[in-house]
Order: structure tokens, then sequence, then C-alpha cells
């Protein structure tokens, strides 16, 4: 009697070690299973994410070598980087926000109380701007030209305006 308890005993606990094994080893393999189709999926959202940034970015003077190597010609020296030119050339537009009748180079006079202020700016080019404007109701978008003068400053024109709806 004592024998067979502990035969069966036996038994059960080997079972069970058959059946625990199985389970997690079953369970490694579908989660390592369930981790490589996450990570075909993961992968391909940064793709399609790193591709849709390249077509927003087309336009920028960052990526645009024809764009930049009009900042590099026999007269380099006048000129800054354009890695130093972004900024300089954004933070000179925004300074205009401060005019008390709103951004200049918006080409848009107040229509209520509120002043057009620039609110984003990319530079598409060597000559171009793109800006985002706003007086809290109403929004626009500007394209404006600049210019890099010899003296190392930067001058702004309003080439065009567009303001939507509200």
């Amino acid at each position: 009697m004592k024998k067979s308890f502990f035969l069966y005993l036996l038994i059960l606990a080997v079972l069970m070690n058959i059946f625990t094994y199985m389970y997690y080893s079953k369970k490694a393999t579908s989660e390592e299973t369930r981790f490589k189709v996450s990570n075909a999926k993961l992968r391909d959202s940064l793709n399609t994410v790193t591709s849709k940034l390249n077509d927003a970015n087309y336009f920028s003077l960052e990526n645009n070598e024809n764009a930049q190597n009009y900042f590099d010609n026999a007269n380099a020296e006048k000129f800054i980087a354009y890695e130093k030119l972004i900024p300089f050339v954004k933070e000179k537009l925004m300074d205009a926000n401060e005019n008390p009748a709103g951004n200049p180079y918006i080409g848009m006079d107040k229509i209520g109380e509120q002043k057009f202020i620039i609110n984003k700016v990319k530079i598409l080019n060597h000559r171009w701007i793109i800006a985002d404007y706003s007086d809290g109701d109403y929004w626009g978008e500007a394209l404006i030209k600049y210019f890099i003068n010899d003296d190392e400053t930067v001058s702004f024109e309003n080439f065009q305006t567009l303001l939507y709806q509200k």
C-alpha cells in the first residue's frame, strides 16, 4: 500500500512536470512569435513615418542642396552657414512680431483688436519662407521672400498672403 502510494505520487509529479514544461515552452514560443510580428509592424510603421517625414521636409533649406550651395560661393566669408542662417532668419522674422501694428511682413492690417503675429516659420530654400500667422480669431499663411544683405543683415518682403475664413 505504501509503495503504490509513492508510485502514484511519483507518476503524478512527473506528469505535472511534463505539463508545466509543455505549457511554458509553448508560451515562450508564442510570445516570441508575437514579438516578431509586433516588431515587424513597428518597423513598417517607422519606415512609413520616416518616409512621410522625408516627404514633408522635401521643401526645406536643411534638405535642399541646391539652395545650400547658393550660400557657398566665392564670397562665402560674407555669409553664415545655412545651419546658423535658419535660426538667424527665423529670429529676425519673429522679432517683427513686436511691432504694435502687427508683423509687417504678413501683409495684413489689424481686423479686430488683436494684431497679426507669426506663429510658425519654415524656411523653404535660399529665398522663400512660409509662415503661419494669426490674431487669435483669424488664421492665415504668408509667403515671404528673404534676402541676406552684404552687411550680413536680413531683409524681408511679403510675396503673398492667404487669410482663411472664420
